[in-house]
This record gives structure tokens, sequence and C-alpha cells, in this order.
């Protein structure tokens, strides 16, 4: 039988108990996105759009999420190359931990981070009694809390990319000279950029929807820590509309996000 036709016949009729629940399992998914989008108050959207605490709170957003980002680029594209790259002891281990933040609840993370970073915490108390610097409560604890839960995603993407790249160009350029660090820089880094600016997307697309490690370790404060999904949950107590226009918001940007890496995530054959 030729390719052709057993794809014919892969692709032929799809069983109804294979269907059904397919179908089902899309509707699921898609309901709730359409019944935000049914009840969502056009006519008021823009002057809601305007009003001094959805911009602040998404002003908030935007640089906390960025922020957290670039801590995330810095932290953990070294980290990505370490695991790709390094055979040591426990290494698995260590890829491990890394994946802990992405299934553990991120109300537990944040009170993690308090443990440590509290004022009474193991590396809070000592940045509070010789610096000053409390952390947690605060838009700098934001930005660690966001950058908890999503670093792992900048982290699985770029160690993704570093596995898949060509090392004879890396060991081309250790043949003619170049140290680590200029290979790294120079070579290794162009290779993997591409999967680099993907993780670093889905990584600021986490950061930006975080809600419970931010709750816990930072609280609820407006103009301070009070970020877009922080907002929707307080608006959803006191203005339903205000939180389907802070919804929308966030889910422009997913639908952002997607569009953006639909050729690397999503594509089809």
């Amino acid at each position: 039988m030729t390719a052709a036709g057993a794809s014919r016949r892969v692709g032929g009729r799809v069983p109804l108990p294979l269907l059904v629940p397919a179908g089902l399992g899309l509707l699921f998914l898609v309901l709730p996105l359409a019944g935000l989008l049914i009840r969502a108050p056009w006519t008021t959207l823009p002057q809601r759009l305007t009003e001094p605490g959805v911009l602040t709170a998404l002003r908030l957003s935007l640089q906390t999420a960025t922020l957290a980002t670039l801590l995330c680029l810095v932290l953990g594209v070294p980290l990505a190359w370490l695991l790709a790259r390094v055979q040591f002891p426990g290494r698995r281990l260590v890829r491990a931990l890394v994946t802990v933040p992405l299934v553990l609840p991120p109300v537990v993370g944040g009170v993690a981070l308090l443990l440590v970073f509290g004022r009474r915490g193991i590396v809070g108390s000592w940045l509070d009694s010789a610096f000053g610097v409390t952390l947690p409560f605060s838009t700098t604890g934001v930005v660690l809390a966001e950058a908890f839960v999503a670093m792992p995603f900048l982290v699985i993407a770029v160690e993704g990319a570093l596995r898949g790249a060509d090392t004879r160009y890396e060991e081309a350029a250790a043949t003619l000279g170049a140290g680590r660090w200029t290979t790294f820089t120079h070579v290794t880094l162009p290779l993997v950029a591409p999967g680099v600016a993907a993780g670093a997307v889905l990584c600021w697309a986490r950061a930006l929807g975080e809600f419970g490690a931010t709750i816990t370790f930072a609280g609820n404060f407006p103009g301070r820590t009070q970020t877009m999904p922080l907002a929707v949950y307080l608006a959803l107590e006191t203005d339903l509309q205000a939180a389907i226009v802070l919804s929308l918001i966030l889910l422009a940007v997913s639908v952002t996000i997607l569009a953006s890496l639909r050729d690397k995530w999503i594509a089809s054959p």
C-alpha cells in the first residue's frame, strides 16, 4: 500500500466514540471564553478601560511581569545551559527541582517565599537587619513571586533549544581558540535565540497572570502590589462588569501570545 493510501485510511471517517468526547472537550474549553465575550459590557468598555484603577493595575502588571522576565532571563538561561551542556552528579534532581513550581500550588509557593524572604525568614531576616530591606508586601515582592512561578517555563524552553542545537558550531569555535564564555555569547546564544525568545514570552505571560503566590507573598495593595489578576478577584466582590473588563484584557494578552508563538508551538503539518 502506498503512503498516500495509508494516509487516506488514517485520515478517513472519524469514529463516533472519539468525535463526541472531542466535541465535548472543545465546548468545555471554548464556552467559558465565549461567555466572557457575550457578557462583556461593550457599550461602556472604552470608559471602563480608562478608569484609574484599571490603568494602575495594568501598568503595574506590565512592569512587574517585564521585570520578572528579565530576572528569569538572567538566572534561567545559565541554568538551562548548565542542565543541557554540563554533566554533573544530581543533574536529574536539579531538573526536577526546577520544574517543581509548575506543579506546586501557587499559594504554597507564596508561603514558601514568605518563609525564606519574609522579615523573619531564612534570608529575609538578614536582609532586614543588615540592609533594612523588606521584600514581602512590596512591588519587589510581586516581581519575586512572579519570577518564582514563571522561571520553569523559560528554563524548559531554553534547555530544549540547547539540546536541539547543533553542537558542531560550538566545537568549531573551540578549535579556533574561543573560550567557553565567548562561545556561549557569540555562538550558542544566537543558535538558540528563537527558543530563548519563545521561553521569555511564555515566562512573561505566566508572570502576567500570576495570582496565588502574589497575593500570599505580596498582598493586594492598589498601586503597589495589586496586579490585574488580583484586581479581577477584588472586582468580583463589588463590580462584576469591571471584573469582566479586566478579564478581557488578560484574555487579549493570552490570545496575542498564542498568535505570536503559533509557528513554534501549534503549527499544523
